[in-house]
């Protein structure tokens, strides 16, 4: 690097440093090429996010579940490099330095989580531009872009120019990274004796000259295409795990299309290269996690979602003869990654839908089923234009977004339910011991239910206000110090704008927040409104003091609680007009902020494993939760509350406003002897429909028995292939720690609808 060069130029020449000296990894046999790091499995960190201490590194290295094998090599490396440097200058570093004392307050009480701690922005994914387009061509339009700077009028032109200067020079270097491998290629095919493998190799070093440097013209060319372009998002920065292809099928088809019509692909062709694709995906686990991020993510799948189906850009059906081939793909590997789902239209067909449900009845967890209908009046609810919105889908675990043309950055967790807990002590939290909250009033002082809703709302409203303030300096924070010029090729309109992904170049930005505990914090105020208010069988000073003690003595309560009180998810109302009072409170706190980089807040409703680490920081809870014990995840209901069998769950789930959130998780498990029943698979598809109708995001099956997994906790040997699904993805039984396997098992088990 240059004295003086600008910071974009700066990650620009450091990102072609990495992939001009990185070791090129060719495994045997293989026909997509490319890893992340000199082997399968193998990931970085990531020092100028967060500097891992040689403690972090221990942990990583010894500890019995989600490990990372950390050599003499690197845990050296760190002690006499990497620590010395960057300890102190991590982004880590600047932003929890700039936080203010009640931010921190509030992050140390459990009340919220943020992402940036060891993460960054770029929760994404790739449009129709990388599919079309090489680098070259795109190395023309900012080179376009550069000529067309207004240096009298633009006050900005000297920002955009070293932003479009840094894009220029990833770009270039991608061009670079493949044909290194061209060159390992072309020396392996010359001492290759099979004749077969070096053809293979030969052909591969030739795709590699042509891709991504140009847009792709075949099957093969467009899986490898893609590829690099992956591994040049995750290589630069650590986005937040997600980016990932998007509509597969949709970017596939054509030239699945046109090689098939000339004879040049057969159907057997094609898979053989998708399940090589497949296996590139799994050999890519998410970079390493420590503290908090490892409680509220707690795996290391990648969070990359294929979507399938859905829509046209002219609003047609978008099923086509490879999103059927896709989905055997995804059923022969049964690999965690990439996660899959599809997107279910009223267009779509029933074959579609009943092919999708046979795999996931295996208990695979994969696909999931979501509502194209409500994610296009989502996006367009948000001021996406028609068109974006039908190109768009969902990513991560349930996120809305437009694929290729928006920058959609998730900001945090939010704990309803521990808000409610500082709210019955006048906002004070028992576990931290600092006055944390606003003082709305001491449980004597509520007297009436709608006291205590609205001492509720003004906390709600206090908490998501530090939070907001909060991720609105941490985005600056990146800003200024962490652009993204790779990532910004790839995502309309950043090169035309001159301007960075995470500052506001994309044509749609939006920051979302994800609550969490739905189901948790609907059933304590339900219990709190029919006993202490309607009742009056309890005081709500009482009732504090029986939550704080844990229940204890205090079994006749408990047993009300846990069965003699209107629960959330069995269409109750007397708890179901609770949840549309918790929605409309958290989603109102949350609207009408607009963040740094120009993007509107929204609300999402997901935990991934954080509801795990929430209840960690909680006390009992007035739905009979014991203290300790997690909280409901996304919107499904408390573990084992809904007793009404699946119709009546997704009933009560589609009483809230979906299509003004951008994305709600429901997950439920039926029994496998449900699908003893041949017209099992029907039934599913039917509910799925009729949940859609009433405008329902997403809905996940668990097809495995409570059984089945305590088995697994107590032989793990024998079990070593079961996978579950935990909340927006799916991980092996096995790899979970002990208080997420046993949430899983208490999640309601249906054998009928």
């Amino acid at each position: 690097m240059a004295f003086g060069d600008s910071v974009p130029v700066q990650r620009a020449k450091s990102f072609r440093y990495i992939l001009s000296n990185k070791a090129i990894c060719i495994n045997d046999g293989e026909l997509i090429v490319g890893e992340r790091g000199p082997a399968p499995k193998a990931t970085p960190t990531y020092p100028e996010i967060t500097v891992h201490s040689l403690q972090d590194l221990d942990v990583l290295h010894s500890r019995e579940k989600v490990w990372f094998r950390v050599d003499e090599e690197t845990r050296s490396a760190y002690e006499k490099i990497i620590i010395p440097f960057w300890e102190g200058r991590s982004n880590r570093d600047r932003i929890m330095a700039t936080m203010t004392p009640q931010w921190h307050d509030a992050y140390n009480a459990g009340i919220f989580t943020e992402f940036m701690e060891q993460r960054a922005p770029g929760h994404t994914v790739a449009g129709y531009k990388i599919f079309q387009k090489g680098m070259l061509d795109i190395i023309r339009d900012v080179e376009e872009s550069l000529r067309a700077l207004d240096w009298l009028a633009d006050p900005l032109a000297f920002d955009r120019q070293e932003e479009l200067k840094a894009m220029k020079i990833a770009a270039q270097a991608m061009v670079r990274f493949a044909e290194r491998h061209a060159e390992k290629l072309e020396a392996l095919a010359c001492a290759e004796a099979d004749e077969k493998r070096r053809s293979e190799l030969l052909e591969m070093a030739r795709i590699c000259r042509r891709v991504p440097a140009n847009a792709p013209a075949t099957f093969h060319e467009v899986l490898q295409h893609y590829w690099f372009v992956h591994l040049g998002v995750v290589t630069e920065l650590n986005p937040w795990d997600s980016f990932n292809p998007g509509r597969l099928d949709q970017h596939l088809y054509p030239f699945y299309k046109a090689e098939t019509e000339a004879g040049t692909l057969t159907r057997h062709q094609a898979v053989e290269l998708l399940e090589a694709f497949w296996v590139k995906f799994n050999n890519h686990p998410a970079p390493p996690k420590i503290g908090v991020t490892a409680e509220e993510s707690s795996t290391y799948t990648d969070f990359c979602l294929i979507n399938l189906g859905g829509l046209t850009a002219n609003g047609e059906n978008a099923v086509n003869e490879i999103s059927f081939i896709l989905l055997d793909v995804i059923e022969e590997m049964r690999l965690l990654q990439p996660s899959s789902m599809v997107q279910l239209s009223r267009l779509s067909p029933d074959s579609f839908i009943d092919r999708a449900v046979k795999i996931t009845k295996t208990g695979f967890g994969q696909p999931s089923i979501f509502n194209t209908d409500a994610i296009v009046a989502e996006l367009v609810n948000q001021g996406k234009n028609i068109e974006d919105a039908r190109n768009g889908g969902a990513s991560g675990c349930v996120e809305s977004g437009a694929f290729g043309t928006e920058s959609y950055i998730l900001c945090g967790y939010f704990n309803l339910p521990k808000i409610l807990e500082v709210t019955l002590h006048d906002g004070y939290d028992l576990r931290t011991k600092k006055q944390v909250g606003l003082h709305t009033g001491k449980a004597a002082e509520l007297a009436t239910y709608p006291l205590l809703l609205e001492a509720f709302k003004k906390q709600v409203l206090h908490f998501a206000e530090i939070k907001i303030k909060g991720s609105n300096a941490i985005e600056k924070i990146f800003m200024a110090h962490i652009p993204t010029p790779f990532l910004s090729l790839i995502i309309d309109d950043c090169v035309a704008r001159g301007a960075d992904y995470i500052q506001g170049g994309a044509r749609y930005n939006t920051s979302y927040i994800q609550g969490v505990g739905m189901g948790t914090i609907v059933d304590s105020l339900t219990a709190l409104k029919v006993h202490v208010y309607d009742e009056k069988s309890i005081s709500l000073a009482d009732f504090t003091d029986a939550l704080v003690e844990n229940f204890e003595g205090r079994d006749e309560l408990l047993y009300r609680l846990l069965y003699k009180t209107p629960k959330y998810g069995n269409d109750d109302d007397r708890a179901d007009d609770r949840l549309k009072e918790v929605f409309d409170i958290y989603a109102n706190a949350i609207a009408g902020h607009t963040s740094p980089r120009g993007a509107a807040y929204r609300i999402n409703l997901l935990p991934t494993t954080c509801h795990v680490y929430f209840g960690k920081v909680m006390h009992a809870s007035p739905d009979g939760r014991k203290a300790g014990l997690p909280v409901s995840e996304g919107i499904s209901p408390v573990q084992g509350a809904d007793k009404n069998g699946p119709t009546s769950v997704v009933k009560s789930a589609a009483k809230i406003d979906h299509l003004h959130t951008g994305g709600t998780l429901l997950n439920q498990k039926f029994s496998p002897a449900f699908f003893e029943d041949e017209t099992a698979v029907r039934k599913i598809s039917g509910l799925a429909r009729s949940y859609f109708k009433m405008d329902g995001h997403h809905i996940q099956l668990n097809v495995v028995s409570a059984d089945t997994l305590r088995k697994a906790q107590e032989q793990p040997e024998k079990y070593q292939g079961l996978i579950v699904r935990v909340a927006g993805y799916s991980d092996y039984f096995n790899d979970l720690g002990v208080d997420l396997q046993n949430e899983i098992i208490r999640r309601t088990e249906h054998e009928t609808i």
